[in-house]
């Protein structure tokens, strides 16, 4: 039959009961141990103090004339037996014995044992040395001295011995009181080792939630695989807005080399709208910002718990969704102006077929003709001169536009883009969002019956994109850099000041510059420049890749 199976000791399961269950058990060894080397320390010192005070006593007993005047006389004892009493009694020691150097006792504490042997040894002092022991002698174990006393009249002989000793039974009291006493101090230490522990394990409680330490493990995994796995950027901050970490998707949107961490926000070169909305203490939701290649999407939430510990940051890429956006918007327009065209020309069909109708065929073929040929003027422009066709059709959309605005959209006779000089390292998507740009920004500052002026020219290792007007101008701008600062518009409302700031990003992107002046109409002009070859930089590109003109 098998014995019953010992129940087992449950260890704490968090790791606050576990620190705290090992510091209790540490203090308490430490104490443990600190008491028992005191003890130990105490019972040696007890010890020692007894040898140096019985020693006292007995040098003082020795070398005292009167013990050995007292010792030549005929009864030692009467003079001697009342001079050590009131000195043990002075100094603290158990007994003090004078007797003859055969050992025959003259005092004792007890006079019953006056006139018997001395118990103990006595050789070394009767050959004139002092000697120290511990012995059982007639009041139990003793720590003893035994001393020799010389008559100085008499050259020095030894006439007498004396000891001196207090009992072990004494030192043990004493030495009882300061155990007692270190226990308690043992015990205050204890309780207030375990106190500070437990104080500093209900903080840690609380900070780490009650869990263990494979929980805390665990979920330190989890979160690396999260903040790596997330494509989204993912920014924390603390209360003295310095990066507290960040994860590969963050560092990619916003450019970040080297090691950010515990960096400021303000060190870190990010735009001054984005810097400003990441030091703001105010919550932020899906605010765009741009930095130098890329449109991001924004959200900022503080981090809350009783004291301010700092902001979570939420970067998405917004990049591919602006430009397949202002693509739309391209698209939209130019579905709008052909909507407007197709009302047109079911106007102009009726008018034809009316003149047929009535039987000015000559006047109808002369107005049906005109129309065509104005289209056709255009289109066959538009086409000879620049070979790409997303170039191409972006401009007679946007020429239809312009006509539906009451504006006229004209192509310079210096425009030329031939066939295969793009590269493909500049895709057609960028070119509709700066070339589209900057002819809405025109049409929508033109004057009715105004004119937009396009130049669209490859030549020299360049693409050369000039859109130039005679509406207001850029006059509102403190220079000429503020208009490619997004959120900068003549027109006002928001939503508005984009779209010069998506050109000058794309612009960058390319290495290219852009330029904002003023037009010779009196206008704003808007000049780009991005090299055609990798590596190459545009002509006249200055450090800032944008200046102004004039």
């Amino acid at each position: 039959m098998t014995g019953a199976r010992r129940p087992r000791v449950r260890w704490p399961r968090s790791l606050a009961g576990q620190l705290f269950a090992v510091q209790v058990v540490l203090v308490g060894v430490v104490v443990a141990g600190y008491a028992a080397f005191a003890y130990v320390s105490a019972g040696r010192q007890a010890e020692e103090t007894a040898r140096r005070q019985t020693t006292a006593v007995a040098a003082a007993v020795a070398d005292a004339p009167a013990v050995a005047r007292a010792v030549r006389s005929a009864d030692p004892t009467a003079e001697l037996q009342p001079y050590t009493e009131r000195l043990r009694r002075d100094a603290g020691v158990d007994f003090i014995v004078v007797m003859d150097p055969a050992g025959k006792r003259w005092t004792h504490p007890e006079p019953s044992a006056i006139g018997r042997t001395y118990l103990g040894r006595t050789e070394e002092a009767r050959a004139g040395r002092t000697y120290t022991e511990t012995h059982r002698g007639r009041l139990g174990p003793s720590v003893r001295v035994i001393m020799p006393v010389r008559d100085r009249e008499n050259g020095g002989r030894v006439v007498a011995l004396v000891s001196s000793g207090i009992t072990v039974a004494a030192i043990s009291d004493g030495l009882r009181q300061e155990v007692l006493t270190l226990a308690g101090v043992a015990a205050g230490a204890l309780a207030l080792g375990g106190l500070g522990t437990y104080l500093v394990n209900a903080r840690l409680r609380r900070h780490t939630h009650g869990m263990n330490a494979a929980e805390i493990g665990r979920l330190h995994d989890y979160h690396e695989a999260a903040l790596h796995a997330v494509r989204e950027g993912l920014l924390m901050l603390d209360g003295e807005r310095r990066v507290a970490l960040l994860n590969d998707g963050a560092r990619e949107l916003l450019g970040l080399r080297g090691d950010p961490v515990g960096r400021p926000v303000t060190a870190l070169g990010l735009p001054a709208p984005l810097t400003e909305t990441l030091l703001s203490p105010a919550p932020h939701t899906d605010e765009l910002h741009l930095t130098d290649d890329r449109v991001l999407v924004v959200n900022t939430s503080p981090v809350s718990g009783g004291e301010r510990r700092g902001t979570v940051v939420t970067l998405r890429d917004h990049t591919e969704l602006q430009a397949l956006s202002g693509e739309l918007d391209s698209v939209r327009g130019v579905t709008r102006a052909l909507r407007s065209q197709a009302h047109e020309a079911a106007n102009r069909l009726h008018t034809v077929v009316s003149l047929v109708e009535l039987g000015r065929t000559d006047e109808a073929v002369e107005f049906a003709t005109a129309e065509l040929e104005l289209a056709q003027a255009l289109t066959d422009q538009v086409v000879g001169a620049v070979a790409e066709p997303v170039l191409a059709a972006l401009l007679l959309g946007k020429a239809a536009q312009a006509n539906e605005h009451g504006v006229e959209l004209e192509l310079t006779a210096d425009s030329r883009i031939d066939d295969g000089v793009l590269p493909s390292s500049l895709p057609p998507r960028d070119l509709v969002t700066v070339l589209g740009n900057l002819l809405d920004n025109a049409i929508e500052a033109a004057p009715e019956g105004a004119r937009v002026r396009v130049t669209a020219l490859a030549d020299g290792g360049e693409l050369l994109l000039r859109v130039a007007d005679n509406g207001g101008g850029v006059r509102g701008a403190a220079d000429a850099e503020d208009v490619f600062r997004w959120g900068w518009s003549t027109k006002g409302g928001a939503g508005r000041g984009l779209g010069l700031a998506l050109v000058r990003q794309a612009v960058r992107r390319h290495g290219g510059t852009v330029r904002a002046g003023e037009a010779p109409e009196g206008g704003a002009e808007f000049t780009v420049r991005l090299p055609l070859r990798a590596g190459t930089a545009p002509a006249g590109a200055d450090a800032a890749g944008a200046d102004a003109a004039g």
